[in-house]
């Protein structure tokens, strides 16, 4: 272990994996006796695969009955660094692949990152371009933004609508959509269907965008900040081919994976000038339309798809709530279980844990850290205390 934490001083990291590797390491100093007893044998010459190997350290390997409570924030803290350094780390191929490569790469990420429902949303997206915004029903207007609900029914919705960018928590943005989709219509008309986006096109967008928040928000004397990730949203549903859709939480990776200075939220014009500008200058971005209908599909989305050089483990695509209401709705009728209850004999420390990971639908990950549970509890800590810490900082 102590060679594999040491290994990328002799790498040649660029600025960003530097910067990274001594993030890691602030944390590492606070859990490094608990890193040192887990036995290594892969030691990765590179910075994405020593990224890579210290996640699934953190998650799967460290002896969590050694760990204090106390140190469980840092251990998150590290996971969240490398999570953050694999990602940057594999943007560089981004930067510099020819198309080939860039494909090959996507086909790879493809089972990761749920590709199939990825590009059946952006097909029935395609269809839905044939109407304006106001035209849509309701649930087809969210799909289009990036709001999944219940009502979208598993067998029509057969994708999660919120891949690529969630915006269910931009309340204000979709007050503004369901009351004025006209004026957002007349946005993304200055958007052509084909073609390279002019500086000029993406402006009046802009500037129809902003207008709206300015002259519908309750607040007339302030106004509704215009948020820039909902306005990627639909840009990017609009031409996938020419836009990232942002998350808040993913403009600090994005940045960083394509060296770039980070902006805020609401900042249009750096994602235009530097994140739009930098994607402009990738060779695969360039790549001549092609006659293979496979990479068509690709060629014609590849600007939102940069999403799958983000690093993301082997329970990613079993996130999409497409997934989860398919699933709840096909366990319905076998949902008689009922969870244990706890009578009023005195149980056992052990008995108590027991019961407490029994309970139905308590994820698993909590579930192997029965050890760790059951030293808290034995020092007096209640177990649902105990699991409400695991949740919050694991969760």
């Amino acid at each position: 272990m102590r060679k594999l934490l040491s290994s990328p001083v002799k790498m040649a990291l660029n600025e960003a994996e530097s910067a990274s590797y001594q993030n890691a390491l602030k944390h590492i100093t606070e859990i490094t006796l608990n890193l040192m007893a887990v036995k290594v044998e892969n030691r990765p010459d590179d910075y994405y695969g020593w990224c890579v190997e210290l996640i699934d350290v953190c998650r799967n390997r460290i002896n969590m009955n050694l760990l204090e409570a106390e140190q469980l924030p840092s251990l998150k803290k590290l996971e969240q660094v490398l999570v953050l350094g694999a990602s940057v780390s594999q943007f560089k191929m981004a930067r510099i692949a020819p198309w080939p490569i860039f494909t090959t790469f996507i086909e790879q990420q493809a089972s990761l990152h749920a590709l199939d429902e990825r590009l059946a949303l952006l097909d029935y997206i395609q269809l839905l371009n044939d109407k304006s915004l106001a035209d849509m029903t309701e649930l087809e207007r969210l799909a289009y933004a990036g709001k999944h609900t219940n009502q979208h029914c598993h067998t029509q919705y057969d994708f999660d609508v919120e891949w690529f960018s969630s915006t269910k928590g931009a309340k204000v943005f979709h007050t503004l959509l369901a009351e004025q989709p006209e004026r957002f219509d007349m946005a993304l008309s200055h958007i052509p269907v084909s073609g390279d986006v002019t500086p000029k096109q993406y402006h009046e967008f802009v500037r129809v965008y902003k207008q709206i928040f300015t002259d519908h928000t309750v607040d007339k004397d302030k106004g509704e900040k215009p948020p820039l990730a909902p306005a990627t949203r639909l840009l990017a549903m609009k031409r996938p081919d020419q836009f990232i859709a942002l998350t808040n939480l993913k403009i600090d990776t994005l940045c960083q994976g394509l060296s770039i200075a980070k902006f805020n939220a609401f900042d249009f014009e750096n994602y235009w000038q530097d994140m739009i500008g930098t994607l402009r200058t990738f060779a695969w971005w360039h790549q001549a339309e092609p006659e293979d209908e496979k990479e068509l599909q690709l060629w014609k989305a590849r600007a939102i798809l940069v999403d799958l050089f983000l690093f993301v483990d082997e329970d990613f695509a079993f996130t999409s709530n497409y997934l989860r209401i398919r699933d709840k709705k096909s366990n319905t009728a076998d949902n008689s279980y009922k969870p244990n209850r706890r009578g009023r004999i005195k149980l056992t420390p052990e008995e108590i844990v027991d019961q407490a990971l029994a309970e139905e639908g308590l994820p698993e990950y909590i579930q192997n850290k029965r050890d760790t549970i059951l030293k808290q509890v034995k020092e007096g800590k209640s177990v649902e205390h105990v699991i409400g810490l695991i949740r919050a900082i694991f969760g």
